[in-house]
């Protein structure tokens, strides 16, 4: 078995701010899995903490572009730098976050080192970019687009590799049935499912089929991107986007359980999930279980 190590990533620059004069509280997302003792439950290793910039969008505005563009593009690399470093050496990250745009930090750290996939577990595609939307500027909603190539080069474009990943490498799993998104991703065949369709198929064989088809793609691997809202807000409310129509925890723990458990799976990360939204932790508390339940520390990730 490879080594898991826990690692924080808690930055919240891709979120708009819940109210003003506010900052979104998905940063604290690293602290409340931890208080849940995920590390030990996981039989993780430390992996210490990348420490993101201030949270300020000082004068921007709608038709700016991305707001904190700069920061996301400076945290963006050194968290690729860190987590570069452990795929190289065999480890696997689980990265703690933090909202969706420290995916493209793991996307520029695969990148790097070769050709990879992901699959993305997510109640939206988030692919908001200027060529479908004239709201661009949270890349937290914008950050598969952004590591497909899609949107302003300060963001897409980070040490000439464009794009970070292929369309036909990203497999895009649990988006709702009336996903406005859906349409431009199956035109451009970036592989999606929708909660329905999972159901419909059956959770088990889906995952099945998924882990296969990304196990016998020409890539070096696969990292999965977990966003918590991809539940529905019955079980998971502590999101800033909580749409009905969501994955069941026992149809997400399928899922999981199966992508981390194939040995060409590299990486992962958990993202969106807002303390302030769960003053009791029962939310914290769910995707601990989740987590542990995926990771198995008795036989998974494989070698």
């Amino acid at each position: 078995m490879r080594r898991i190590v826990l690692i924080d990533a808690p930055s919240n620059l891709g979120l708009r701010p819940p109210a003003e004069g506010t900052v979104p509280g998905c940063y604290k997302l690293a602290g409340a899995l931890r208080e849940q003792r995920l590390l030990r439950r996981l039989g993780a290793v430390e992996g210490g903490v990348v420490v993101p910039p201030r949270y300020d969008r000082g004068g921007w505005r709608e038709g700016d572009g991305v707001f904190n563009a700069e920061a996301i593009a400076g945290y963006t690399r050194k968290l690729a730098d860190r987590l570069e470093h452990h795929v190289r050496a065999g480890d696997f990250p689980l990265v703690l976050g933090g909202d969706c745009s420290i995916q493209l930090g793991a996307s520029l750290a695969l990148r790097r080192i070769g050709r990879f996939g992901v699959a993305v577990i997510d109640g939206s595609a988030d692919f908001r970019h200027p060529g479908n939307s004239d709201r661009v500027g949270a890349a937290g909603g914008e950050e598969l687009a952004l590591g497909t190539g899609r949107g302003q080069a300060d963001l897409t474009d980070l040490e000439g590799l464009r794009p970070y990943l292929r369309d036909e490498d990203v497999h895009v799993l649990g988006i709702r049935d009336y996903d406005d998104e859906r349409a431009e991703l199956t035109a451009l065949k970036i592989a999606n499912t929708t909660v329905g369709e999972i159901r419909e198929l059956g959770v088990e064989k889906l995952a099945a089929t998924v882990v296969r088809s990304l196990e016998a793609a020409p890539t070096e691997g696969f990292w999965v991107h977990l966003d918590a809202d991809v539940l529905d807000p019955s079980f998971m409310p502590a999101v800033d986007s909580p749409d009905p129509g969501g994955l069941l925890p026992d149809e997400l723990s399928v899922l999981l359980r199966a992508l981390v458990g194939s040995p060409r799976c590299v990486g992962f990360n958990l993202t969106i999930y807002d303390p302030d939204l769960d003053p009791d932790g029962s939310c914290a508390a769910l995707l601990a279980d989740l987590l542990q339940h995926a990771f198995d520390a008795g036989t998974g990730p494989k070698a």
